[in-house]
């Protein structure tokens, strides 16, 4: 399963370059590292779909010794890996770039890593059972209805979001985290159980 997670970190070895370059530019502009860390970890595991599904990959796959559970897993376990770097890089050139040091907190690696689960939970079921298309067709039409939203209904939409988890970063109360972790953890993985479910019965 290592070997399957390290096919994706391989295949964009030529974009991790760009990634790491645009992070250090959003962050010049001052923009949030939480939402940096949780755009990027979503789209790094978007593109290791889109490579799987180019020119029928999931065949070949297949005919590796490697089990279908293990194929789904791989993502599963990857995508928390690949967020644990994406928070190391961008955090980490924050403090170099900005000196904010303080704002990297267990609250904040909570945070992201909480919300990349809950989105991941949903996303990989969809990638398994449809095509990629659908969801990119999906994902295109809920950034339609947030610049509408933004745009005509909820102007400060953003101010709200940043103020949100701001108030999520100074709670006090141990036993809403424990719950909200606990929550995240059961929906990733009955996601991951669902997916294995949907991939088991695909025919390539």
């Amino acid at each position: 399963m290592v070997n399957l997670i390290l096919k994706d970190v391989l295949i964009q070895k030529k974009v991790i370059l760009f990634y790491i370059a645009t992070i250090i530019i959003y962050l010049l502009a001052d923009v949030s590292p939480i939402l940096i860390v949780f755009v990027y970890s979503l789209t790094f595991i978007n593109m290791a779909f889109s490579y799987d599904d180019k020119d029928n990959a999931n065949i070949l796959l297949n005919s590796l010794p490697y089990t279908r559970k293990e194929i789904v897993t791989s993502k599963y376990v990857g995508a928390l890996i690949f967020t644990s770097l994406f928070i190391i890089i961008t955090y980490g050139g924050n403090y170099l770039l900005n000196g904010q040091g303080t704002s990297f907190s267990w609250k904040a690696i909570l945070l992201i890593i909480g919300l990349v689960m809950v989105a991941i939970s949903f996303m990989l079921p969809i990638f398994y059972k449809f095509k990629r298309q659908y969801l990119v067709i999906v994902v295109g039409a809920l950034i339609g209805i947030y610049l509408v939203t933004i745009k005509f209904l909820v102007p400060n939409l953003n101010e709200i979001l940043r103020e949100l988890t701001q108030k999520f970063m100074t709670l006090q109360e141990t036993q809403m985290y424990f719950i909200a972790i606990l929550s995240i953890v059961i929906l990733y993985i009955g996601s991951w159980l669902l997916s294995i479910r949907i991939y088991t019965r695909k025919a390539f």
